[in-house]
């Protein structure tokens, strides 16, 4: 998070250090001790013309530790993984015992869609959503002119 020269170089842009050390406090996770319970995840958003795509990085969770649902003209998406791993050695002795758990979630506001039309697939740790318009909810976009 710091560097480890005690003093700044004159070549040194002092707005670019100062930007440096926000991402790097940003990127470490000590502001959220201990890998916090509720996490985020990557997502794309692509809208088709009858459809939104929805495709959620969730590597190494399992299809049944994902829930998705709808509700309030929200989409959420809620996974959770439970690792657990120990060794012990001849004695029956524990070497090294870790546990990792963590919740993620992301909501998005959705409105005019078919909820009953929704496809989800988990393929290679992607997880894919097909939200279908709803049918003759086309709204014509309006330019507004500045007066």
């Amino acid at each position: 998070m710091f560097d480890l020269i005690p003093f700044r170089r004159r070549s040194e842009d002092p707005f670019g250090q100062m930007l440096k050390s926000f991402n790097e406090m940003v990127e470490d996770h000590w502001l959220t001790p201990f890998g916090s319970n509720t996490q985020s995840f990557r997502t794309d958003i692509r809208e088709e013309k009858d459809k939104y795509v929805v495709e959620a990085e969730l590597p190494g969770i399992a299809k049944d530790d994902i829930e998705i649902d709808v509700s309030n003209n929200y989409l959420t998406i809620r996974a959770k993984r439970n690792e657990y791993h120990e060794e012990k050695d001849d004695s029956n002795n524990f070497i090294r015992k870790e546990r990792r758990t963590g919740e993620f979630v992301r909501r998005f506001y959705v409105e005019q869609i078919d909820e009953d039309g929704i496809k989800a697939k988990l393929e290679g740790g992607v997880l894919k959503l097909e939200i279908p318009k709803r049918p003759g909810d086309d709204r014509s976009r309006k330019q507004i002119q500045i007066d």
